[in-house]
């Protein structure tokens, strides 16, 4: 019987089994940001110990920077206080650090595999949840606490258990303007939030085969979301093909060994699973979620479920939603009224997501409503500047988007970008949590990028297969 890629990695990565019954696991790359870190720092200090290895520890900053102005120092004092913390540690302990006066900083899970710091058959970790992010490129990659943080910097390794593994293959063909978003909200929906504890999510089929890495990334990106400690594709060409040429890929000899090992961690072909699940991607359409928790969602066309529909573990979560959310049983998602539009976050904060809206609407003459906010946030500084060269500043500037500087902007309200009161924004993050965007009354529709683009353009939740017709079936 063979094994998976999950299995494979975790046991070359073990340094020994726990009395408890954990593992004691090397960590390959460890990724840090100013939020998870400066404790994590201050505890190291407080044991008079140092960093173990800086060269596999990369720093930047994200959820407090904010993206209308990089002036220094920030308004915000405490934001200001932990950029301050990040440089200081990053200097004293050797540790690279992506900053924005170099024009490198962006989102953890952006730089990352942009700067191809993210590798097959690895171990990473990261004081953030949504480091699932990085098992788009084989690897396995985990969220981790404070306590967790210090562990790490001092010794390398990580202490955790045995995960099962559940094999989720998406086969067929995805209709017109379905995205991987699109996909990752399927499978939570039909999954639940909780459905992943305990679990790896392999993710598999001909949808995952023809995806690209930014697309695959937006699926292991949610894995978090359905429960799920991390998410993985199997390397293949792909994978190959994005990771050449990257500041810190290998490269000569180095590379062909590198690919070597690589094709050598892929799940076996008689590998034994878990669980295994499987979807039609034929029967995925652009979803919108309409609750509290990224597993309440619907298609587009679809209209809010009845509580009948729900089992009786579900129906306070669901009512509750109806009640904060404003939603009526039976009501088309379609429709509603919105009052932000936000593209950018860990999820769909790369230059596909982009790309797809631009391809869409230049030339066009599309214009955000006059009563929407639109906001388009890249990941990183080093893909603005791309953008920028592209032109595709001025496109989504002509259309009444605004372009800013790059971080985790309305994904959370840890930076200027907030929502206020009763505010209902169409967003391309992760999460829909109650207050998540910064106000306690505050509302937010998970969707696509392209989504997102066309309820900003029609001022409410739109189906954007009605709304760009067959330049959607063209792009």
């Amino acid at each position: 019987m063979g094994t998976t890629l999950y299995e494979k990695v975790f046991d070359q990565h073990t340094v020994k089994k726990l009395p408890s019954g954990q593992y004691q696991l090397l960590m390959g790359l460890h990724l840090v940001h100013e939020v998870t870190s400066p404790q994590a720092f201050s505890m190291l200090k407080e044991r008079g110990l140092s960093v173990l290895r800086p060269d596999r520890t990369f720093a930047t900053v994200d959820h407090i920077i904010p993206t209308s102005s990089l002036q220094r120092p920030f308004q915000d004092d405490l934001a200001e206080g932990m950029m301050v913390a990040l440089e200081d540690n990053a200097a004293k302990h050797g540790i690279r650090f992506f900053s924005p006066g170099a024009s490198e900083q962006g989102i953890v899970h952006v730089i990352g595999p942009e700067n191809g710091l993210t590798q097959p058959g690895m171990t990473i970790c990261c004081g953030d949840s949504h480091t699932s992010t990085h098992g788009a490129f084989g690897a396995l990659a985990f969220g981790i606490g404070t306590s967790q943080v210090r562990d790490v910097l001092a010794t390398q390794t990580l202490s955790m258990g045995k995960l099962k593994v559940r094999r989720i293959e998406v086969n067929g063909k995805l209709p017109t303007g379905v995205y991987a978003k699109d996909v990752i909200l399927a499978v939570i929906r039909r999954l639940g939030v909780n459905g992943g504890v305990g679990y790896a999510y392999e993710y598999a089929g001909e949808v995952f085969d023809r995806f690209s890495m930014e697309e695959r990334m937006t699926v292991c990106n949610m894995s978090i979301e359905g429960g799920a400690r991390a998410g993985y594709v199997n390397p293949d060409q792909t994978t190959y093909d994005y990771l050449k040429g990257r500041r810190y890929a290998p490269s000569g000899e180095a590379w062909n060994r590198a690919v070597e090992y690589w094709e050598s961690i892929k799940s076996d072909r008689d590998a034994k699973y878990d669980d295994v699940v499987v979807f039609d991607a034929a029967s995925i359409e652009p979803m919108v979620t309409w609750g509290i928790t990224p597993g309440q969602s619907v298609g587009v066309r679809e209209r809010v479920p009845e509580l009948g529909e729900f089992g009786a573990s579900e129906r306070d979560s669901v009512a509750e939603a109806y009640e904060y959310m404003g939603f009526e049983p039976g009501q088309s998602i379609a429709g509603t009224k919105i009052d932000v539009a936000f593209v950018g976050s860990c999820t769909n904060g790369r230059m596909s997501d982009f790309e797809a809206i631009v391809r869409l609407i230049q030339g066009r003459g599309f214009k955000v409503k006059p009563h929407v906010k639109a906001l388009i946030v890249p990941g990183s500084q080093t893909l603005r500047h791309e953008m920028i060269e592209k032109g595709y500043d001025k496109v989504f500037r002509d259309a009444g988007f605004e372009f800013r500087e790059a971080g985790c902007s309305m994904c959370l309200a840890m930076n200027p970008d907030k929502l206020s009161g009763r505010q209902v924004c169409a967003s391309s993050s992760n999460r829909n949590f109650k207050g998540r965007q910064g106000s306690p009354t505050g509302r937010t529709l998970l969707m696509s990028p392209v989504m997102v683009a066309a309820s900003a353009f029609a001022g409410e939740v739109t189906d954007a297969r009605r709304l760009f017709g067959e330049e959607l079936a063209q792009a």
